[in-house]
């Protein structure tokens, strides 16, 4: 990657994410850290609105926003690749605030792009899965996780038994199958695993947790391990 280039995606990435560390930049670019800080100073006195605070990186004045982004066509048929995927989900949730999304991205096109993007829309699509649970859940659950709200459930367990449940959410994620929920569960007082199809109600309350580390990774690691 060239330093022009290099320099576009580094705004691009800064308006993502709050701050970000030199050292996370410097992996992501594949450069040292000190690019990364000649980087920053050259964007500066480009007039760019950089503010870094020692040890916990650097940020985007609040305020300042980029030009429109351009989708290359390359990049609208991932996203169209991605929406195949996404209606093979059984949370309707989803599958509605992807759609609109990619309506967004596709209303930015250029002319040759869309006609690009309409015909590949034609050409693929999911392929056939055994019949799921549909949910709605995720993306009410998704914003429990970053607003740290707390949620009450109406839980069924594999054997049938319906408990209710104080949760704290702080992670998700898909398999073959069906979405699950990892939450602090207030009755157990330890992380446990919620399938979004098995919640019989979802009541999202005004109580806001404590942050508490979780990395899910990390806690993928430590299932195989334990």
């Amino acid at each position: 990657m060239n330093r022009l280039t290099r320099l576009a995606t580094l705004l691009t990435v800064l308006q993502n994410k709050r701050t970000h560390k030199a050292e996370d930049l410097a992996r992501r670019f594949e450069v040292s850290v000190r690019t990364i800080y000649r980087d920053m100073r050259t964007l500066q006195e480009a007039g760019v609105p950089i503010g870094g605070e020692a040890g916990v990186g650097y940020y985007l004045v609040d305020g300042y926003t980029l030009s429109p982004v351009a989708f290359s066509e390359e990049e609208a048929q991932a996203l169209v690749t991605a929406a195949a995927l996404v209606q093979q989900q059984s949370d309707a949730s989803l599958k509605q605030h992807y759609g609109t999304a990619l309506e967004k991205v596709k209303a930015v096109l250029k002319a040759s792009q869309k006609e690009a993007v309409d015909l590949l829309e034609q050409r693929q699509g999911p392929s056939v899965l055994r019949e799921q649970e549909a949910t709605t859940w995720l993306t009410d659950l998704q914003k429990a996780i970053t607003q740290r709200q707390a949620v009450q459930l109406v839980y069924g367990s594999a054997g049938g038994a319906v408990t209710e449940r104080a949760v704290e959410p702080v992670g998700i994620y898909f398999t073959a199958d069906h979405w699950i929920m990892v939450g602090f569960c207030r009755l157990r007082q330890a992380l446990r695993e919620f399938r979004l199809d098995r919640m019989k109600a979802v009541t999202f309350t005004d109580q806001e947790f404590a942050p508490r580390f979780f990395d899910l990774q990390h806690y993928f690691r430590q299932q195989s391990e334990g």
